[in-house]
This record gives C-alpha cells, sequence and structure tokens, in this order.
C-alpha cells in the first residue's frame, strides 16, 4: 500500500467508521455467536500472498462484526462504560502515525513532556492534591506527577511494588539486611475489601505477597475499625502490613470506602495507601462530588480510568504518585541501550521507569485532544448528564413497585432487583428470577444489562454512561425491564 491507495482506503475507512456510529443503536449490543464461531470462519494459516483491501473489509463486515458486543451503543448499559469519541480517535490516529516507543525522554521528547503537562492538566480537573502534580505552580519540578498505564489493574501492579519497596527501606531503617528481609517477602500483607477490584488479589499474586479480604460492611464499604482489627491480628501473628486499597467506587455497588478512616490506619501503621477511583474518578471534574472524596489527598497513589467515563479510547488509565522515589527506585533498571540525558533532568522523565513495560505507545495525544475539544465545561455536563439519567432510571424503578433499590444511586450505576415481596417464594426463587430477568433482558436485544451478586443475593446494575446515550436510550432500557420483567413474574406464577 503506498500513500495514494492510504489516502483513499483511509477516507473509506472513516466513512466506515462514520456509519458504524450512525446505525450502531440498531444493532442488538451483545453478540449472539457461540465459542469458536470464528475459526471456522477464517483460514488456519496466514495467506502466502497479499490479499485486496476489499476482502479485508468484507470479512470485517461478515466474520468479524456478528462477534462483536457493541460496546459504544446507546443501548449498552452493561459492566461500566468504556467511552469512545471522535475526538480521542483523531488523537490516536495522530499516535498511530508517529508510532514512537516513548520508553524515556529521549526517544521523543514531545511525548514525554505532553504526558507530564496533559496528566497535570487531568489531576487539576477533578481535583486533586497539588502533592500528586508533576509541576509545582512555581515551575519547578514536585516530588509526585502522573503517568498513563493500560489499565487499572497495572497501575494496581505498579503501586503494589512501590509499596514493596517504601517497606523495604522502612525495614532496613529498623536495622534488618536484605537477606532478612528478602526472607520475609512472603509475610507481607495487602489489604482489600471483598470489593475491591479482582485487580488486587493479581497484583498480590504477581508480587508474591498476602491478600488480606476484609468484610465490608452493610453499605459495602472497607471501614477504618475493620482494617485496625486485621492488621492487629496480623501483627500479632507475625505478618507485616505494606499496603491498602480503598475504592471510590466500587464494581459492584459503586460504594465510597472510609477514606478518611482508612488515610488514618495507613498513616499510624505506615502503609502505602492506594485509591482506585477507576471508574467514579470522572465525576471530581463536577466540585459537586469532591466532597464525598475526602481523604484522598492523604494517599500515596490515585488513579482513575480516563477511558471509562471521559471520552477517551480504550487504553488511557492515569495514575498519580504523590512523591515517586519508591516507584521509580523499584523499576528503574539501566542498560548501555537505554541512554539518559546528561546535565540537568528537570521534566526529563523515563516513563518506562513508571511502568511494567519498556516501550509505550503515545498515549497522552488522546487525552489532549479530548480535553482541548471539549474542554472542562463539556466534560462536567457530560458527567452530569448521566448522573441526571440515572436518577431518572432510580425514579421509574421505584415508581413501578415491584423493584427495589440495592445500593444509593450517587454516579451512573444503578442496582436494583425484584422485590422479594412479588415473588413469594424463599430465596432460591428470588434470586433465580432476577438471574432470568437479565438473561430475558439480553435475550430480547434490544439493550445490553449485567447481574451481580451482593452478599448471595441476585441483583441487576445496568450504567448509565454511553458516549452518545440520550433519555430516549433510558427510556427504552425501562420498557425492556418492565415488559421482561411481566413475562417472568408470569411464568414464575
Amino acid at each position: 500500500m503506498d500513500v495514494n491507495e492510504f489516502k483513499k482506503r483511509g477516507k473509506e475507512m472513516i466513512d466506515f467508521i462514520a456509519k458504524y456510529y450512525e446505525n450502531v443503536d440498531n444493532m442488538p449490543p451483545m453478540s449472539s455467536v457461540q465459542p469458536g464461531y470464528l475459526y471456522s470462519l477464517v483460514p488456519h494459516e496466514a495467506p502466502e500472498e497479499p490479499e485486496s483491501f476489499e476482502s479485508i473489509q468484507r470479512d470485517i463486515e461478515t466474520k468479524i462484526m456478528p462477534g462483536i458486543m457493541h460496546w459504544q451503543s446507546s443501548n449498552f448499559f452493561g459492566w461500566y462504560p468504556c467511552n469512545s469519541s471522535f475526538p480521542a480517535m483523531l488523537g490516536d490516529m495522530v499516535s498511530s502515525m508517529l508510532n514512537v516507543a516513548g520508553f524515556s525522554w529521549i526517544c521523543s521528547p514531545a511525548a514525554t513532556e505532553l504526558e507530564t503537562v496533559v496528566i497535570d492538566w487531568l489531576g487539576k480537573l477533578i481535583g486533586l492534591d497539588s502533592r500528586f502534580m508533576s509541576i509545582k505552580e512555581d515551575g519547578t519540578e514536585g516530588d509526585g506527577g502522573g503517568v498513563i498505564q493500560g489499565t487499572a489493574s497495572e497501575a494496581q501492579i505498579v503501586v503494589m511494588i512501590a509499596a514493596r519497596e517504601m517497606a523495604f527501606d522502612r525495614l532496613k531503617s529498623y536495622g534488618m539486611s536484605d537477606n532478612d528481609i528478602d526472607m520475609a517477602r512472603h509475610t507481607f500483607v495487602a489489604y482489600f475489601s471483598d470489593q475491591t477490584h479482582s485487580a488486587g488479589q493479581k497484583g498480590a499474586n504477581i508480587i508474591g505477597c498476602q491478600a488480606r479480604i476484609i468484610p465490608s460492611d452493610a453499605n459495602f464499604r472497607l471501614t477504618k475499625c475493620a482494617l485496625q482489627a486485621a492488621i492487629i491480628k496480623d501483627r500479632q501473628d507475625g505478618f507485616i502490613p505494606f499496603f491498602v486499597c480503598a475504592t471510590f467506587g466500587t464494581t459492584n455497588t459503586a460504594a465510597i470506602d472510609n477514606l478518611c478512616g482508612i488515610a488514618d490506619v495507613a498513616e499510624s501503621e505506615h502503609l502505602w495507601l492506594h485509591i482506585d477511583a477507576a471508574y467514579a474518578g470522572a465525576a471530581l471534574a463536577c466540585p459537586e462530588f469532591r466532597p464525598l472524596a475526602r481523604g484522598i489527598e492523604r494517599a500515596h497513589s490515585f488513579n482513575l480510568n480516563a477511558h471509562k467515563w471521559m471520552l477517551t479510547n480504550f487504553d488511557c488509565s492515569a495514575l498519580w504518585v504523590a512523591d515517586s522515589t519508591h516507584l521509580v527506585n523499584a523499576l528503574d533498571i539501566e542498560r548501555e541501550y537505554l541512554p539518559r540525558v546528561k546535565g540537568g533532568t528537570n521534566f526529563v522523565k523515563d516513563y518506562r521507569n513508571w511502568e511494567l513495560p519498556l516501550g509505550r505507545r503515545f498515549r497522552s495525544l488522546k487525552l489532549w485532544f479530548v480535553m482541548r475539544m471539549y474542554g472542562a465545561s463539556g466534560i462536567r455536563a457530560y458527567i452530569r448528564k448521566h448522573v441526571k439519567e440515572a436518577k431518572w432510571l432510580e425514579t421509574q424503578l421505584v415508581e413501578d413497585g415491584r423493584f427495589e433499590i440495592m445500593a444509593p444511586v450517587v454516579f451512573g450505576l444503578v442496582v436494583f432487583r425484584v422485590k422479594a415481596s412479588i415473588i413469594a417464594g424463599n430465596d432460591h426463587d428470588v434470586n433465580w428470577t432476577n438471574a432470568e430477568l437479565v438473561r430475558r433482558i439480553n435475550d430480547d436485544g434490544r439493550v445490553f444489562v449485567v447481574g451481580t451478586k451482593l452478599r448471595g443475593v441476585d441483583v441487576l446494575r445496568p450504567t448509565v454512561g454511553s458516549t452518545f446515550g440520550a433519555s430516549e436510550n433510558t427510556a427504552l432500557l425501562v420498557k425492556v425491564i418492565k415488559e421482561c420483567t411481566t413475562k417472568v413474574i408470569a411464568e414464575y406464577n
């Protein structure tokens, strides 16, 4: 493909993308294919000779599209959003054009410096404390800063490594030798609630520490008292607490842990405190939500996924640390083929030392496009629109009389179930009804939702958060929920 054909095919692909977005709401959000469908449709070896663009395009439409879950449909209400936007796509196009491997400043100074600037922009937009900024108000370099990770799971692992490094330094200050510390690694304990994202357990598995899962309270929050009690017991049993993850907007219910109380414990027990705000952190762009986040200013690290609820195509997970020392010390590996900038190094960040991979894409471009083309006011309006729609959805469900809301509706998530009194059966019957309702809604094909379990209770958890969604789409969701509920209850009775 030469440049002339690229221009021709590129325009065709833009038209294909635009047409997809114009029509995606008319497609069932959920794919109906069976496992292994694609293996029978494609050759089992790469082609020996070049194939035409037209044949590839046909295969996208006839073989790939049937197996796609349409996350960008305005009728997709599953999990949490995976936002895309046209400005972000344009930014990604520029990134693909340049195709830099920006593992250090010298690889492409603009890639490093734009990331530093844009992550500071984002941090200020959501009201983060100045400790987390790369550049201080006086223009000098700060101790902290931000970096774009691929996902919140990567961010979790990275900060757990930094936390372990901080714990090593503390133990050395107490007189422990390197050998003694190595022998004690398996006794290190990281703390999570039973509502923490699975990334916490995965991170513990990867770095080889203990994961202590603490039961949440009646509102599905990790509390100060529960954390303190777990730490006391672990210390008595010879373990070494070093890390705690608090969540601002859990996956199941969007619950907010007791951030201030957990910060108290983290400070007194010398634990690294990480705040996982992968979903709900975007809401902090709106000042009215910031009182809910009191305590994050005392954390060691904070993370939100701009690719969830901030219009930036996957992947773009923003991680801030208040002090990068332990992070860089843990991940910095020197090699002759990785040159450093000589002389003054202010504002020169080798982001390879802030993440697990060496190479990295120019991801800040798409976030830069989004923040410039939407502006802070546009982002706030976008968040508020979804919260308003979620509140309306809650009202409609309550007024129907057959449903009960299972968790406070604060952001875009609405957790509910069919009331037990409507079923007039035992717990198994009630759970079956709600699980069946999820299946019926998705089989209907007009909208997509997911269910979950809250301490053994089956619930539904639609999330309002589509980039192009409107009140008509939320109204359709309500319509489908009510129709399918009527059918499921009639069949049960």
